[in-house]
């Protein structure tokens, strides 16, 4: 049978609760051996793919336990069998694992042909926007980011666990954002384009490293640099580095007498980094105070709470007609769009 993806799964269960048998290819993010209290072992696993995350009790009357006595976290596998879902979630009877063969790894690692094509999409607007920027410092800098830090990019998350938390996510968390500042930049004439949209991009440079996946896998861990620095701290040390490295690269365009200053910029740039999350208790070390450190913050904001909304319609059941159970950070029930109840 063909393998779904853990997204494609969840899909078709929701039509057929009771189950079907299905097969996944997944990565195991962690598994831990444990006993009921009777003395039946058992196996904690949880799964990863492109996109999602699910967690299963392996039993060892199945294959897969014994599968899972000489396998190591990371690898990367087929899981068989009957899944089903019931109150306490995705449950599978039967489970059976095989690795996966080179070839099959390879397309996993890749993700599905339409993510495939949304984070190109979403990485050649990146490159479009900064290699078009007026100002020639700012273009300068991000361009040369974009240059050294592709990779990285590419497979980043914006979040831990609230929003964009997927191999991926920093690079669709950046790019809606600026599209959205691409939408709102126009409408105030105070706000200069270029710096705001460097911002989208500088804002969450650091979770380059403190959200970082490894090159064959889904799964990321905290790092010590993201731990003892954080996201903030890295982001300025950073654009500091390829400033200096792009005004060593071309010093005529860095001169003091271009206006505006280019201390000036870059401290404007700097301010982004450190204010977007917009207040003291939230980890910002100072408040914005400019239009487009104003403008970063509530973008950042909607689209982070665009996209916790988006994973609580995909995972939460309905409460009562048009309202699903709570997901955190969301306060109380949540109401289902419009579109969908209409």
């Amino acid at each position: 049978m063909e393998a779904l993806t853990l997204a494609e799964l969840l899909d078709e269960l929701k039509d057929n609760p009771s189950g079907s048998e299905d097969a996944i290819h997944v990565q195991l993010a962690s598994f831990r051996a444990g006993r009921t209290a009777a003395g039946k072992p058992f196996f904690d696993l949880e799964v990863a793919d492109a996109t999602h995350k699910a967690k299963f009790k392996i039993w060892s009357d199945s294959a897969a336990y014994e599968f899972l006595q000489r396998a190591k976290e990371g690898d990367l596998c087929e899981l068989g069998g009957k899944f089903y879902t019931n109150d306490y979630g995705l449950n599978i009877n039967q489970p059976e694992l095989v690795r996966l063969s080179e070839s099959e790894a390879e397309a996993f690692l890749a993700g599905p042909e339409e993510r495939r094509g949304k984070l190109n999409e979403d990485w050649n607007l990146l490159k479009e926007t900064f290699g078009a920027l007026q100002d020639p410092r700012l273009k300068a800098v991000a361009t040369l980011a974009l240059e050294q830090y592709e990779k990285k990019w590419k497979r980043a998350a914006a979040a831990r666990s609230y929003h964009h938390a997927r191999r991926g996510g920093l690079l669709e968390h950046t790019s809606q954002m600026l599209r959205c500042a691409k939408a709102l930049a126009p409408l105030y004439a105070e706000v200069t384009p270029d710096l705001l949209y460097c911002g989208v991009l500088f804002h969450d440079v650091g979770k380059l490293w403190e959200n970082d996946y490894p090159e064959r896998g889904f799964t990321t861990q905290p790092t010590r640099k993201g731990e003892l620095i954080g996201h903030i701290t890295i982001g300025v040390e950073v654009v500091n580095k390829l400033w200096h490295e792009a005004a060593q690269k071309d010093p005529a365009v860095f001169a003091a007498e271009v206006k505006p200053a280019p201390d000036l910029v870059r401290d404007h740039l700097l301010h982004l980094i450190v204010s977007h999350h917009g207040e003291l208790e939230f980890g910002s070390p100072v408040v914005p105070k400019t239009p487009e450190g104003w403008l970063l913050h509530h973008i950042d904001n909607i689209d982070a709470k665009i996209e916790m909304l988006r994973g609580a319609y995909a995972e939460k059941e309905e409460v009562i007609p048009g309202l699903i159970e709570a997901k955190r950070p969301m306060g109380g029930l949540i109401a289902l769009p419009l579109s969908r109840v209409g």
